[in-house]
């Protein structure tokens, strides 16, 4: 299945906060939708979803299981769970959230239940999260070649993970960027700033192309309709080779989420 290629993220957003940003997001046009069951929000995410009047069907809704529910026995009725939170009987994407190796429960456990969950209904498609290159290559091994929709990963022009984005596209696999603005230290950025102001264009919308450009998907996520509306524009921006070019050279291992415990040894 095609993972669309922008959506509204809801990381740290909760309450009306939460349930604010995915109305406005979706008057605004977006159909992509990302939670995850650690953010507390789902419930919030599916009364927007519900209040929004956007037929189910056109809708592409995005959760995460939570590392305490990777066990065979918990994975599934955890979905259930998230899914009656979320007002839906079924989820478009569902993603192992973190690898966390050595939290007791091993790879093929969860990824065998993340498949059952699509057996059975549950979700259209499965995929994991913040995967180096080797687990990607293990949970393929256990559900099979085709059936991770994505890996989702920390990606901006600070951290741009060159080589584990171009092993996921060799084996046809989304790579959907998260923290593409480096959590906003991006917009400061004199480089991203002159290429903005080259295009006439905002440093959100440069850093958003870029990684679009790049063949990712993007999930910006805000609580403020003017940068909902104003990152979408990002889809109509073309960078040309030169500023991609200097959009490469900033590079610097600029990684903003690397939790002791959940991570795994990155590429």
């Amino acid at each position: 299945m095609s993972i669309p290629s922008f959506g509204v993220g809801t990381f740290r957003l909760a309450g009306q906060a939460a349930s604010d940003s995915v109305r406005t997001a979706l008057e605004l046009g977006y159909r992509a939708v990302d939670t995850a069951q650690i953010y507390g929000n789902e419930a919030d995410v599916g009364a927007a979803l519900a209040a929004s009047g956007v037929a189910r069907g056109e809708l592409f809704v995005t959760t995460k299981i939570w590392t305490e529910n990777y066990a065979k026995d918990k994975l599934v009725p955890s979905l259930r769970a998230s899914l009656d939170k979320l007002r839906t009987n079924y989820a478009d994407l569902v993603l192992i959230h973190w690898p966390a190796p050595g939290n007791g429960v091993d790879l093929p456990e969860y990824m065998e239940a993340l498949a059952q969950a699509k057996a059975l209904g549950l979700t259209r498609a499965i995929g994991v999260s913040n995967f180096n290159i080797a687990l990607t290559q293990q949970a393929i091994d256990v559900v099979g070649k085709g059936e991770i929709a994505t890996n989702q990963v920390e990606l901006s022009p600070y951290l741009q993970n060159r080589k584990l984005a171009a092993w996921l596209q060799q084996q046809d696999i989304a790579v959907t960027s998260y923290m593409t603005l480096a959590y906003g230290k991006v917009l400061r950025d004199p480089v991203l700033a002159r290429i903005a102001g080259k295009h006439q264009a905002t440093v959100a919308q440069v850093a958003l192309a870029w990684a679009l450009q790049s063949g990712y998907a993007v999930i910006p996520s805000s609580t403020r309709r003017e940068n909902l509306a104003s990152n979408l524009l990002a889809r109509d921006l073309r960078l040309d080779a030169d500023d991609m070019a200097a959009i490469a050279a900033l590079e610097r291992n600029g990684r903003e989420v690397d939790p002791a415990g959940l991570a795994p040894q990155w590429d």
